[in-house]
């Protein structure tokens, strides 16, 4: 699947969404609000099976495979993509693309020396 073709996908499941909710009487900023929220409930999830992976819950033992990390990890990325899409209709890829291009900057146009962490200029601790 192309970029393209993957937010059309992701523009229908928003427009799905926004539909379904707003059938149910729920306002658009009440829309997004939950939305966001769901996000955290797909990295729960994303987590809960990293946990089941290292075993570390003692109930449950090793109870999840990375793979199953991997799908809650891809959840959570659509739930977000969605969200971006219902807040940003008219523009959702072209403002990720924006901002991935500003935030990947910071880590691939720098390199720190060996054992010593650079601060971004604009975070640069005063003297």
């Amino acid at each position: 699947m192309h970029d393209a073709d993957v937010w059309k996908t992701i523009s229908a499941l928003a427009e799905t969404f926004e539909v379904r909710d707003a059938g149910r009487g729920v306002a658009p900023e009440e829309q997004w609000t939950l939305q966001v929220l769901k996000i955290g409930e797909e990295f729960g999830e994303a987590a809960q099976a990293v946990i089941g992976v290292r075993g570390t819950n003692p109930r449950k033992g090793t109870s999840h495979t990375w793979e199953d990390v991997q799908a809650e990890v891809a959840d959570t990325i659509i739930t977000a993509m969605v969200a971006l899409t219902r807040m940003r209709p008219d523009d959702a890829a072209e403002y990720f693309a924006r901002q991935l291009a500003l935030k990947s900057d910071r880590f691939l146009t720098r390199q720190d020396p060996p054992g010593k962490a650079v601060l971004p200029a604009d975070r640069s601790p005063a003297p």
